[in-house]
């Protein structure tokens, strides 16, 4: 148990870390919900009937959508992008799809290769972008439900304000909507822009996100 445990340790950690995050979030916004219920004359809530509401649903999946589409687009760009001295980097005569060789797929698979980096056609293209599809996926999901459960904590503030509820579509092309978009996604952008150009100068002994402490910066792909 305890190998299984050192062995994984790096999701684990982060999976504990979100479930205390999420636990911390739901606490904190019953509290923050049910002063404002008090304000507007209405009952505190308790933390389960919170946690179902749209209000955390809205803020939850809003935090997910511009995670994963960090995520998504970091990996997808990568593909055909560099940034010479990073080791979030590929060496610059390295950008595309490289070979099947390096790649290890097709006939050049390995023995202990996933079977699907040995398989033709469809399965191994399927696979060969499994990784970015499914941050694309997710990312769309996450922000649908952002948007689902967005219009419905939107309209009950409206309500509360005397105006009349508003549809999804109308909901969507919403300053509300894109206002809370926009921000999440415009801190992504800026944390992985500090990540690859950060990374050329500065390090982090022992690290794989680094290069090596002696490493030049013109080094390109090279962790630590």
């Amino acid at each position: 148990m305890r190998q299984k445990i050192k062995e994984n340790g790096l999701s684990l950690a982060f999976l504990v870390m979100f479930l205390l995050t999420l636990a911390g979030q739901a606490i904190a916004g019953t509290g923050q919900f049910n002063d404002q219920q008090l304000v507007n004359g209405g009952e505190p809530v308790s933390v389960f009937t919170y946690v179902t509401s749209s209000d955390f649903a809205v803020d939850v999946a809003e935090n997910w959508q511009s995670e994963y589409l960090q995520f998504f687009l970091f990996i997808t760009m990568t593909v055909w992008l560099v940034q010479k001295g990073s080791p979030e980097s590929k060496e610059p005569k390295e950008a595309g799809l490289e070979s099947d060789e390096k790649q290890l797929v097709g006939r050049h698979a390995r023995p202990d290769s996933p079977a699907w980096a040995r398989a033709a056609g469809f399965r191994l293209q399927l696979y060969s972008n499994s990784l970015g599809l499914v941050m694309g996926i997710v990312f769309v999901l996450s922000w649908l439900a952002q948007s689902v459960a967005g219009v419905a904590a939107y309209n009950s503030q409206r309500l509360l304000d005397l105006r009349d509820p508003v549809s999804w579509g109308a909901y969507f092309t919403s300053p509300e909507f894109w206002n809370r978009s926009l921000q999440n996604w415009q801190s992504e952008l800026l944390a992985v822009l500090s990540m690859v150009a950060l990374s050329i100068y500065l390090r982090q002994r022992g690290s794989p996100e680094s290069k090596p402490v002696g490493a030049p910066h013109s080094w390109t792909g090279v962790e630590g």
